[in-house]
């Protein structure tokens, strides 16, 4: 694996020059970015305030297509914490925390806890701060009966994606601890006002009530779709995982991060994040530039694509099989054991 560095480090200017093409945000895409999801978000909030007037399934049905463009907003949010959707670090901040408001999430907590994913993903000695929990084989035999216990529940898509969404919404993005650094709570605290302010501005106007049976599953079924996407990111059958003596960044950005090829109309929701390769080589890449990148270069011709309709596998992948360099399940567990200790196998 030591090959890995020394491979990577020759083609660096390579690397660079690609990257600088692709770098520079273009002012009128992004403004027109921004209007084509905010402006038929605000449209959709509206006619899932009128769907009201029929039976609630038909809410529930607008409400995918409203998260839809939450997500978008969200993509808009993401690229402003990288400083990727403007020139100007002011305009991607403001931009950003209104952004944040819209999708209820903190700008600077959450980038900060961002940026340290993408100095560390794929990296095995640094995991925890900003990742999917993820433990080795070895690990997790090791652990006791809670530990592990904790770990399947963790890991287990109904946790994972229904109640996740609801503790990242209502608890995660909402509370301050003391670790986090003062901008970051101000910022928190600013966030929660004005959702909390928007939030009663609109319930005056159309009822409490009507307000929550909208807002709620919008937000919910889009942070949902959100972690799924961030979870395929990183969790697939090609991922690698190195110790910190052999990981890179550029290795582990191409090979820890996945391209999810997505049908177009997905791929637009999504803001291209499906890319993920593209974005973790570089993100101060803006979302609209992602795919070009990737299409007009050669070198992301060996990316193995990882398609919608197999994404689901990614589901049964829960630990880093550090012996054999891939990813498994809970089921391979005992297989993979006897593997990893031939004295099993007599045994």
């Amino acid at each position: 694996m030591g090959k890995i560095k020394n491979d990577i480090q020759d083609e660096d200017k390579m690397w660079q020059k690609i990257i600088m093409k692709y770098n520079i945000p273009d002012h009128r895409k992004s403004i027109w970015q921004i209007i084509n999801s905010v402006v038929p978000y605000a449209l959709t909030w509206y006619l899932l305030y009128r769907s009201l007037e029929y039976p609630y399934w038909v809410t529930i049905l607008l409400s995918l297509l409203a998260a839809g463009f939450m997500i978008r907003i969200f993509i808009i949010f993401h690229d402003c914490g990288h400083k990727a959707f403007f020139k100007s670090q002011r305009a991607n901040y403001t931009v950003g925390r209104i952004m944040g408001i819209i999708a209820f999430t903190p700008f600077f907590k959450w980038h900060n806890q961002h940026w340290i994913h993408h100095t560390t993903s794929a990296n095995l000695d640094k995991r925890g701060i900003g990742d999917v929990w993820t433990l080795t084989l070895e690990e997790y035999l090791k652990a006791s009966g809670w530990d592990k216990f904790a770990y399947r529940a963790f890991r287990n898509p109904f946790v994972m994606f229904i109640i996740g969404p609801v503790f990242t919404v209502f608890l995660a993005n909402r509370l301050t601890k003391k670790s986090m650094q003062k901008k970051e709570k101000l910022d928190m605290y600013f966030t929660n006002a004005m959702i909390l302010l928007m939030s009663a501005a609109i319930s005056l106007v159309i009822g409490l009530k009507a307000f929550l049976l909208i807002q709620i599953p919008v937000v919910l079924i889009a942070h949902s779709i959100g972690i799924w996407l961030f979870y395929i990111q990183h969790q697939y059958d090609e991922v690698m995982w190195l110790r910190d003596s052999e990981w890179e960044y550029k290795y582990a950005a191409l090979h820890g991060s996945s391209f999810l090829k997505l049908p177009p109309v997905m791929q637009w929701f999504t803001g291209n994040i499906g890319f993920h390769h593209v974005h973790h080589l570089s993100p101060k890449i803006p979302n609209y530039n992602l795919a070009k990148c990737h299409y007009e270069n050669e070198i992301f011709s060996d990316i193995q694509p990882v398609k919608l309709f197999s994404a689901y596998r990614a589901l049964s992948l829960n630990l880093w099989d550090e012996a054999n360099m891939r990813m498994i399940g809970f089921r391979q567990i005992p297989k993979a054991e006897r593997m990893t200790d031939p004295q099993k196998v007599s045994g």
